[in-house]
């Protein structure tokens, strides 16, 4: 394990600092839960556009049902030393009916667009209500960096 010295970050910093990984990252943990079955986690690609988290998944899938009934999410970025939590609620549009900006900026991002596809997909769009970003114990004071939807900092 390397030891690395954390430099506590001020509200600002974190903000930039995760707002840029949003930018630049490709993959998610995304957890959803049914009231029967309990929680689901798995990794999806995700496309952020500086308002909401994008993915997309099998319409059949568990986390496309799981939404679809529980519409509330976690979402993780997969650094355990450069944590990035979000929360919020997911909104569900078939491949039909996402919005055709998003649709094309996540077939941009990704070289695959899952509106051709024969099986059926479904979006995800993920509006953050709360954004928590640390880095180990010295920056857990303070590790809300959203609230409320809105930016700290």
């Amino acid at each position: 394990m390397q030891d690395r010295k954390i430099i506590r970050r001020n509200a600002a910093e974190r903000r930039r600092d995760t707002l840029e990984r949003l930018g630049s990252e490709r993959d998610m943990w995304v957890s959803t839960a049914h009231p029967d079955h309990g929680p689901h986690q798995v990794p999806l690609w995700f496309l952020w556009d500086w308002q909401a988290v994008w993915m997309c998944t099998g319409a059949d899938s568990a986390t496309a049902r799981n939404a679809r009934e529980e519409p509330r999410v976690r979402l993780a970025l997969p650094d355990t030393v450069d944590v990035v939590l979000l929360q919020g609620e997911a909104v569900c549009y078939s491949a039909q009916d996402v919005p055709k900006d998003a649709a094309d900026a996540f077939t941009g991002k990704f070289g695959w667009d899952p509106r051709k596809e024969e099986t059926p997909y479904l979006y995800l769009r993920v509006a953050p209500r709360t954004v928590r970003a640390w880095r180990g114990e010295p920056e857990l004071r303070g590790r809300v960096v959203m609230r409320d939807g809105e930016w700290m900092g």
